[in-house]
This record gives C-alpha cells, sequence and structure tokens, in this order.
C-alpha cells in the first residue's frame, strides 16, 4: 500500500554552494504529526524564496523506490530526506503520476502542481560529478504538491489518489519539457494546475484559459 515512510524538514544554515550560499537542503525525518500548510510542512524553511517555496512548490515528495536507484548508482546510502524532500514515500511510482492528480494524505489534500528541477545547491549538497545531468538523464524527478486542504500528516499515512487528471502528462514528461525535451512545452497547457509552475519557470504561460481547474 502506498504510503508515507517519514516526513522531512530541514533549517536554513550557510553552505558554500549556489548565489545565496544559504540553504534548507538537508532534510531531516521528525516523528509523530506534522502540520502542512499552505506554504509548507510545519517548522520546514526556505533559504531561496525566488526559485523555490510558494504555494505551487509547497511541499516536495521522493520515493523509497527511485532513492534506492540512486544508491545502486552511487554506492551511497540516502537516508530520507537527503534530496531535500519533505515526503520520502513509499509503493507509488510518482513520476507516473499526473500532472493535477489530487492525493488524500493524513489530513491534507495535495496536488501534483510542478516538478523537481536540479539546481547549484543540490549538486553542492549531493557532492556527485556531473550530479544535475545525471538527474536530469534518469528523468525521475519526483513532484511538487499544491495544498488544497491544510493538516497533519506524519510517517505510515496512507497516499489515496482521490482525483487523477484525464491526460498523459507525467511528472517524467513534465521533467522532460523543463530540461531535456522542451519541443514538449506546448503540451503543458492542456493542465491548467501546472500554469502558475510553468509560468515561473519560463515566464509565460501556456495558453489556455485556466478556467474549470
Amino acid at each position: 500500500m502506498a504510503h508515507v515512510e517519514s516526513v522531512n524538514v530541514g533549517r536554513t544554515v550557510d553552505v558554500p554552494w549556489g548565489h545565496l550560499r544559504r540553504s534548507a537542503i538537508d532534510k531531516r525525518p521528525v516523528e509523530g504529526p506534522v502540520r502542512v500548510h499552505r506554504y509548507g510542512v510545519g517548522p520546514d524553511e526556505i533559504a531561496d524564496l525566488q526559485h523555490h517555496g510558494g504555494p505551487d512548490q509547497a511541499v516536495y515528495a521522493y520515493a523509497r523506490e527511485d532513492l534506492a536507484i540512486w544508491e545502486d548508482a552511487t554506492g551511497r546510502t540516502l537516508p530520507a530526506g537527503r534530496f531535500g524532500e519533505n515526503l520520502t514515500t513509499q509503493g507509488i511510482d510518482l513520476n507516473e503520476a499526473r500532472a493535477g492528480d489530487r492525493w488524500r494524505i493524513g489530513e491534507t489534500l495535495l496536488e501534483i502542481a510542478g516538478v523537481r528541477i536540479p539546481c547549484s545547491v543540490f549538486q553542492g549538497f549531493m557532492d556527485e560529478p556531473r550530479w544535475i545531468k545525471r538527474f536530469m538523464q534518469l528523468g525521475r524527478p519526483g513532484p511538487y504538491l499544491r495544498v488544497v486542504e491544510p493538516g497533519d500528516v506524519q510517517a505510515g499515512d496512507t497516499i489515496e489518489i482521490v482525483e487523477r487528471r484525464d491526460h498523459d502528462l507525467t511528472v517524467g514528461l513534465v521533467f522532460r519539457a523543463l530540461t531535456t525535451e522542451r519541443d514538449l512545452v506546448v503540451r503543458l497547457a492542456e493542465e491548467p494546475r501546472l500554469a502558475a509552475f510553468v509560468e515561473r519557470r519560463l515566464g509565460d504561460r501556456p495558453r489556455r484559459d485556466p478556467a474549470n481547474r
């Protein structure tokens, strides 16, 4: 059964990478219920508010199954939170989920609103050669989630898909459209729930009426 392995939060600290030289990418599991609100997960902090955070990047999820792929590739143990994810999941292929899908997790209702794009801070934190290129080539980024209904979430909560969108814009396809296959960008207009994230990334909202979300 699809469920949350852990809920992870981080504090902003000085780092040697990125233009801000500050980051909260180092997330650690917390015990018990954690309040998920419109802008994030409990006490979790975000250093670079220009590129991260906000309603369309409130919660980041990454799968234990994908961490296992990277453990094989790097020869390292990757604990929950190592990719800066707020929710480490098990039992669901996050990258085959569709943009705009809604999940019930604990007391919350979450909506897939975007995808993780690797940056220099991620590269520095992982300290792996050609990390950004390798991450893009694998194409398993994990989704950003919008908080439709706030509430408490904790390790062990089931992930229930309560709405599945009627298109094939998977998390993996959205990632490719924004990174390695830019000819796919025009397709992102098929899902209005992606519009705010795409506009933030590209500065140009897909040309489609976002009514009837």
